[in-house]
C-alpha cells in the first residue's frame, strides 16, 4: 500500500462533509447558483452547465422507472429507514451520460437567507454523496465505536513518551477505574511487576514499545504475565500486539497496544500439557514405588507445591486391592515431593520428619523413593530403617474422609484423590498448594490460586486414575513375579551337598526386572558307585509357566538319573516326556486349547562322572557343549554330538565318553552367560575360556570373574546359570574289586574277600552285615545270571558294595509268605543297608548297596 492510498484509507471525513461532498448552492426557488468541483465529478456537469438550472434537472425523488432501487427502499418507505441513513434524504441523480445514481442529500440553510428570498440570492446549501459511500463510511465509524466501547480486547494508545493517552472500555475495566484516573501514566506504573515471557523480546513494556517506535515493525502475540490492578494477587497472561501510529505524513504519533487476556486458555493448555506429560512419564516401569514417584514428579511444582502418595501394603506386595473401612487399610508412604521452600504439616506422620520416616528431605531433585540399602534411621537408634513408613490419618482429616467415602475430598488448599481400581482402593494421592499464592516462592503459572477450581479437580482425578491403572498393573506384575521367583527358588537347589567325586561352585542370575524370571536350571545328583550326575538346562520363555516347566524337567531328570540311565537314554526318555503334555491336554479338552507348550524347545546337557574310572559320559539336547580345562590350563570345548532340543523328536541322542584327569575343570552353562546383544556366542565362549584358564583361582573366584566379564551389572535379558566342577578321584586304597566265577564256591570266596578288606579298612563293625549282603547278591548272581561275576567294595562317605553279572533281569523286593522257601534274602538285605538298586551296563547289570559308616569313621 502506497502513501496516497494509506492517506485515503485513513481519511475519516464523512461522505457528506462539505470539504469532500458534492456541494450545491441554491436560492429560494431551488435554482442552482453554486456548483462545486465534487458535484461536477459526481454528475459529470460542469459549473457552466449547471448554474441557473433548477435542482430538479439533476435530482428527482423517483427514478425514471417509478421505484427506488432495493437498497434504498427502506429509506423511502415508512419508518426511519436504515440507521446509517436516518436524517438524510434519498434522491435519484441523473448524470450527464444518462446513468442514474442513488444519492443521499443533506440541506443546510444559510444564516440571514430568510430575509433575502429573491431569485439569485443564496438560500441554502445542499450536499450529496452516493449512498454506497455513505454506508461504507458509517460502518467504519461503527467499527471504531465498537472497538472503543464493546470490544473485549484491551486497546491503549501511548504517546512518544510512552505515556498513556487513550484506552477503550475493556482496558478501563481491566484497570478498575475510568480513563481520567490513569491517563498520562507510564506503562511501568500500571504493570510494574509484570514482564514478557516470550523469548527473543525485551522483558519490559517500555522496552517492547520503544523497539516498535524506533523500528516501526509491529510485533504480534507477545505473552505478558502480570497482575492487573482490578485483580491484585493473581497472575494473568495476555497475548499482546504492538504497532506504531503515524500521521498522514508518516510521522510517529505513538504506539497502540492490543491486549487480550488468555489466562483461561493458557490454563487449559497447561492442563492438557500436564496430561500429556503424565501419559509420557507415569507408568514407565512395572514398579509400584517408581510409579508413585512419577506422579509426584509430574505434579510438582506446576500443579501443586507438595504431593504425597500413600499406597496400601497389599498393593506394594502384589496382593488384591483393599476394600473396606479405613481401619482395614494399611497405608505406606511410598513417595513424597515438595517444591523448594515449601512444606506443609503431614497429618499422616505428625511427629516424624524426613529423617525419621526414611524418606528424603524436600528438594527440587529429590524423589520420595527411599534408599533400599539404607542402614539405621536417625529417628530410631539401633532399629532398622523403614523403607516405606506406615501412615495413619486421624478421623476427620481429608485423607480419612476420602478413604471412608471412596471419593475425592477438597479441603481449602488440600485435595485428596483415592487411587481406585476394580472396586477397590490402592491408596491416596494428596495434592497440597501450601499457604501462599505459590508455595515455592515463585510464579509457577498464571492465575495460580491457593485452592483448586473445578477444572483442576478434574485434572487431579484424571492424573490419579492414570496412576491407579499403572499401579494396578505393577501390582499384578509384582504378584506374578513374586510367585514365579518363589517357585523358581524352591525348584532350584538351595545348596550343593559336598561330593567326593567333584568340587562344585555355581552362580545363578535371574533375568532382569523387565523380563522376569526364566527357566534355566542346574543340578548335581549323587549316583550309585560314588558317581555324580551333572545337569544344566534352559526352558524357552520367562514367567510363572517357564519356572513351573523348569521344575517339571528338573524333577524328571533327577528321577531318571536315580535309575542309573546313561546320558543318551535319559535325554531320550526326557524328550518323550516333553512331547506328551500338550497332546494329552489338547485331547482332554477336545482340542479346544492351544497346543503349544513352553517345554518344547527346551535344552539340556547331562553328564555322569565316575571318580573311580576318571571318565565322564555326556550327551546334550540342543544345549551348548561344556568347557573343559585340563590340569595344565588348556581350554577346550568338546565336539559333543548335538541332539535336537527337547520335544522336537526325530533324531537320536548320542553320548560321548571323555577321560578327565584329576583336577580337570568342567564348566556347564546356559546361553545367557555367553550370548548378549553386543556380542555373539563365539566371542562369549572365547572370553569364558580366558577366564577359566587361570588355574590358581578357586572355583568361586572363577564364577565371579566369569559373571563380571560376561554379564556386566549382573543383569541380562535371559537367565544365566553357571556350574563349575573340579574332578577328583578315589585313591587305590579306597577301592577293592575282584572277579569271580559263576560257581557256588564263589559265594564263600566273596565273603572271605569282603571280610578281609573290611578288616584292612578298620570296618570290622560292618563285617557281619556285609557278609550277609555279599552272600545274598553273589548267590542270586550265580543262581539266576551268568559269569564272570564282579565284586567291588568302595569306602567313601558310605560303604558301597557292588556285584556285577551278565544277566539283564533285575531282582525285585517282595514279601514272602510263611510257607515260601525263598524270596527272603533280598528283603533282609534291604533292612541292613541304607539304599540299594540296579545299574545296567553294556555287559549286564550291577546290584549295589550303600551302608552307613560307623560314626568315628564317617567323621
Amino acid at each position: 500500500m502506497n502513501a496516497a492510498s494509506t492517506a485515503e484509507s485513513a481519511d475519516f471525513r464523512g461522505p457528506l462533509d462539505i470539504t469532500r461532498a458534492a456541494t450545491v448552492v441554491l436560492d429560494a426557488e431551488s435554482t442552482v447558483i453554486g456548483w462545486s468541483p465534487a458535484a461536477a465529478e459526481l454528475l459529470g456537469y460542469g459549473s457552466s452547465d449547471a448554474l441557473g438550472r433548477p435542482l430538479a434537472a439533476f435530482l428527482s425523488v423517483r427514478p425514471a422507472g417509478g421505484t427506488l432501487p432495493a437498497e434504498a427502499s427502506g429509506a423511502a418507505g415508512p419508518g426511519p429507514g436504515p440507521p446509517s441513513l436516518v436524517g438524510n434524504e434519498i434522491h435519484v441523480a441523473r448524470t450527464r451520460d444518462g446513468r442514474e445514481l442513488l444519492v443521499a442529500t443533506a440541506t443546510c440553510p444559510l444564516p440571514g437567507a430568510a430575509g433575502a428570498s429573491g431569485p439569485g440570492a443564496p438560500d441554502r446549501i445542499l450536499v450529496a454523496a452516493e449512498v454506497e459511500a455513505l454506508l461504507h463510511w458509517e460502518s467504519r465509524i461503527a467499527l471504531l465505536q465498537g472497538l472503543a466501547t464493546q470490544s473485549p480486547v484491551g486497546l491503549a494508545i501511548y504517546d512518544t513518551d510512552l505515556r498513556l493517552s487513550w484506552s477503550n472500555t475493556a482496558y478501563e475495566r481491566e484497570m478498575g477505574q475510568p480513563l481520567a484516573a490513569f491517563r498520562g501514566k507510564r506503562a511501568e506504573e500500571l504493570y510494574g511487576a509484570g514482564s514478557f515471557v516470550t523469548p527473543g523480546y525485551p522483558h519490559t513494556l517500555a522496552g517492547v514499545m520503544r523497539q516498535v517506535l524506533d523500528t516501526g515493525e509491529p510485533v504480534l502475540d507477545l505473552h505478558f504475565r502480570g497482575q492487573p490492578p482490578s485483580d491484585p494477587g493473581r497472575d494473568h497472561l495476555w497475548s499482546c500486539a504492538y504497532y506504531r501510529l503515524e500521521d498522514a505524513h508518516g510521522h510517529p504519533l505513538g504506539v497502540c497496544e492490543d491486549a487480550f487476556d488468555i489466562t483461561d486458555r493458557y490454563r487449559v493448555q497447561e492442563r492438557l500439557a500436564l496430561l500429556v506429560e503424565a501419559g509420557r512419564r507415569i507408568g514407565t516401569v512395572l514398579d509400584v514405588a517408581t510409579t508413585a514417584e512419577e506422579i509426584a514428579e509430574v505434579a510438582v511444582p506446576d500443579f501443586a507445591a507438595t504431593v504425597r502418595v500413600d499406597v496400601t501394603r497389599a498393593a506394594v506386595t502384589g496382593e488384591t486391592a483393599a476394600v473396606g473401612s479405613p481401619a482395614d487399610m494399611s497405608l505406606l508412604r511410598v513417595a513424597e515431593r515438595s517444591a523448594p521452600g515449601s512444606g506443609t504439616p503431614d497429618p499422616g506422620l505428625p511427629a516424624n520428619g524426613p529423617a525419621e520416616t526414611g524418606l528424603p528431605a524436600n528438594g527440587p531433585a529429590e524423589t520420595g523413593r527411599p534408599d533400599p540399602g539404607g542402614t539405621d534411621s536417625p529417628g530410631s537408634p539401633g532399629g532398622p530403617r523403614q523403607p516405606y513408613p506406615p501412615v495413619g490419618y486421624p478421623p476427620g482429616s481429608p485423607q480419612n474422609r476420602s478413604l471412608s467415602s471412596g471419593g475425592l475430598v477438597l479441603d481449602e488448599g488440600t485435595l485428596v484423590v483415592p487411587l481406585r481400581t476394580g472396586g477397590g482402593i490402592l491408596g491416596l494421592v494428596t495434592f497440597d498448594r501450601g499457604e501462599g499464592p505459590d508455595a515455592s516462592g515463585r510464579s509457577s503459572g498464571p492465575d495460580r490460586a491457593t485452592t483448586f477450581d473445578n477444572g483442576e479437580v478434574a485434572l487431579a482425578d484424571e492424573l490419579a486414575a492414570r496412576a491407579a491403572v499403572c499401579i494396578d498393573n505393577a501390582r499384578r506384575y509384582t504378584r506374578e513375579r513374586t510367585a514365579s521367583l518363589a517357585l523358581q527358588r524352591q525348584l532350584l537347589p538351595h545348596h550343593l551337598p559336598p561330593q567326593s567325586a567333584v568340587e562344585t561352585a555355581y552362580r545363578y542370575l535371574p533375568a532382569d526386572d523387565v523380563t522376569g524370571v526364566g527357566g534355566d536350571w542346574f543340578d548335581v545328583i549323587p549316583l550309585s558307585g560314588t558317581r555324580v550326575g551333572l545337569v544344566v538346562g534352559d526352558v524357552v520363555g520367562h514367567g510363572l509357566q517357564a519356572a513351573a516347566t523348569m521344575g517339571r524337567l528338573r524333577t524328571s531328570v533327577r528321577a531318571f538319573a536315580q535309575l542309573d540311565m546313561a546320558p543318551d537314554e535319559l535325554l531320550t526318555r526326557l524328550d518323550d516326556l516333553v512331547g506328551q503334555p500338550a497332546e494329552d491336554w489338547s485331547d482332554a479338552c477336545g482340542g479346544a486349547v492351544e497346543t503349544y507348550d513352553v517345554t518344547t524347545g527346551a535344552t539340556c546337557l547331562y553328564a555322569v562322572y565316575d571318580p573311580v574310572s576318571r571318565r565322564c559320559v555326556m550327551a546334550r539336547a540342543g544345549h551348548l557343549p561344556p568347557a573343559i580345562v585340563g590340569p595344565g590350563g588348556e581350554v577346550s570345548f568338546p565336539d559333543l554330538p548335538a541332539g535336537p532340543p527337547l520335544g522336537l523328536g526325530g533324531l537320536p541322542f548320542e553320548s560321548m565318553e571323555i577321560d578327565l584327569p584329576v583336577g580337570s575343570l568342567l564348566a556347564l552353562f546356559t546361553d545367557g552367560l555367553v550370548e548378549a546383544g553386543d556380542h555373539d556366542i563365539g566371542r562369549g565362549l572365547d572370553t569364558l575360556g580366558q577366564v577359566l584358564g587361570d588355574r590358581s583361582a578357586s572355583l568361586d573366584e572363577l564364577c565371579d570373574r566369569a559373571v563380571s566379564e560376561l554379564v556386566p551389572g549382573g543383569t541380562s535379558t535371559d537367565d544365566t546359570a553357571l556350574l563349575l566342577v573340579r574332578t577328583r578321584a578315589l585313591g587305590a586304597d579306597q577301592v577293592a574289586d575282584w572277579e569271580l566265577t559263576a560257581e557256588p564256591v564263589s559265594v564263600g570266596r566273596a565273603r572271605e574277600l569282603a571280610t578281609g578288606q573290611l578288616e584292612a579298612w578298620g570296618l570290622e563293625e560292618l563285617a557281619f552285615a556285609t557278609q550277609l549282603v555279599v552272600s545274598e547278591l553273589v548267590t542270586n548272581a550265580v543262581r539266576y545270571a551268568g559269569g564272570p561275576l564282579g565284586l567291588r567294595l568302595v569306602r567313601d562317605r558310605t560303604l558301597v558294595c557292588e556285584v556285577a553279572d551278565t544277566g539283564h533281569t533285575s531282582p525285585h523286593l517282595r514279601h514272602s509268605a510263611a510257607d515260601d522257601e525263598g524270596g527272603r534274602g533280598l528283603f533282609i538285605v534291604a533292612q541292613l543297608v541304607q539304599r540299594w538298586g540296579t545299574r545296567y551296563t553294556p555287559t549286564g547289570k550291577t546290584i549295589w548297596t550303600e551302608q552307613a559308616l560307623p560314626s568315628a569313621e564317617a567323621g
